[in-house]
């Protein structure tokens, strides 16, 4: 019941990301569109190189310091966690609650089939998530979790001295 509650704030954090770099548009979260609609915006005049790697950066660090310290830290110290496996199935489970939400609604559903992410000026470069990065993504998925669940889990083996 921990791992769901804690992939579901998992998911708040990421949702809330969404909607504070989305909150003046949909422009401020450039960062996660292909190239061809980041290349275009800054034609545009929408926004510039430098801000996107800006935004970027912080966006990157917002997203993946609480998932590569947070996490783990909740998992092993807060959740009692003994052991590799023990540990590394709370960690799996936990991202990829956040990961299917993030494919799934926010991919899918909120980028896909709102109008919530249509930037003026470069709907011919729609579906701004085209089959091939969904792949990706969905791949990235399914075999990156799995792994970083794994490397983080050893690593807390060593820190917190678990069995």
């Amino acid at each position: 019941m921990l791992v769901l509650i804690e992939g579901l704030v998992l998911c708040f954090w990421l949702l809330m990301i969404c909607v504070a770099g989305t909150a003046n548009g949909p422009v401020g979260l450039i960062v996660f569109y292909e190239q061809n609609v980041k290349d275009r915006v800054v034609e545009l005049g929408m926004t510039t190189p430098d801000r996107i790697r800006r935004t970027s950066v912080i966006s990157s660090l917002a997203l993946f310091i609480p998932q590569l310290t947070v996490v783990p830290a909740v998992v092993y110290f807060f959740n009692g966690v003994d052991g590799f496996w023990n540990g590394f199935l709370q960690l799996l489970g936990i991202y990829m609650i956040a990961n299917l939400f993030d494919r799934l609604f926010i991919d899918e559903w909120w980028v896909g089939h709102t109008k919530a992410w249509i930037i003026p000026g470069t709907e011919d470069l729609m579906p701004y998530i085209p089959a091939k990065t969904k792949i990706v993504k969905w791949v990235g998925t399914c075999i990156g979790y799995p792994l970083l669940s794994a490397i983080l889990s050893g690593i807390m083996q060593l820190i917190a001295g678990v069995n």
